[in-house]
């Protein structure tokens, strides 16, 4: 699949499990790495500005970090958010699972980093890009639905997650664009009555 955006990675066997399914140009973070290069920063808005960049970042704690360090340091009309699901597990090339056991992007299956850059909106050249308008949820739906600003509103969090096969670690902000983002009006209102 070819796409118009880069994307950014972690690391070299993201980029390597990543390659094998787009066509396009892949960066790596050096994970933390980015947090104290500039020239590399500079480059990634670079990109961003004259291509767009989507972040494909692991569902842990550390790839959250990362993720938004980039959200903060890149205008967020050039940047887009593609998420993989929690699954727990080992990479093949690890002795011991991470810190939180989650595979990261480098263990997904090829079919699930495809989905996740469509679902993120990836702008396809080769003319198999889904059709997809947004959704408009606001944070007072958010609010309304019991998913922010109430007492159990990271519990409720947390089952929607689950059930989307997002990341645990999504602050209430986090997935409210990743809603507008992946669901077009109507799967909101399905996805959202439960």
């Amino acid at each position: 699949m070819r796409i118009q955006e880069a994307i950014v990675v972690e690391g070299r066997y993201d980029k390597a499990a990543l390659a094998g399914v787009v066509d396009t140009l892949i960066l790596e973070t050096a994970g933390f790495g980015v947090f104290k290069d500039g020239e590399r920063l500079a480059f990634l808005r670079k990109l961003a500005e004259k291509r767009g960049l989507i972040v494909l970042t692991d569902s842990d704690g550390a790839g959250f970090v990362i993720r938004n360090y980039l959200k903060g340091a890149i205008p967020k009309d050039q940047l887009k958010h593609a998420y993989i699901p929690d699954v727990y597990g080992k990479e093949r090339r690890k002795k011991a699972p991470g810190r939180e056991g989650k595979l990261g992007v480098e263990g997904m299956p090829p079919e699930v980093l495809r989905q996740a850059l469509l679902r993120a909106g990836a702008t396809v050249l080769d003319g198999d890009a889904p059709d997809r308008p947004q959704g408009n949820l606001t944070p007072a739906d958010l609010f309304a639905l019991g998913l922010s600003g109430t007492p159990d509103a990271a519990q409720r969090r947390g089952l929607l997650l689950k059930r989307l096969d997002l990341p645990e670690h999504m602050s209430a902000k986090a997935l409210l664009a990743a809603l507008n983002a992946l669901y077009t009006p109507g799967e909101l209102t399905q996805i959202l009555s439960f």
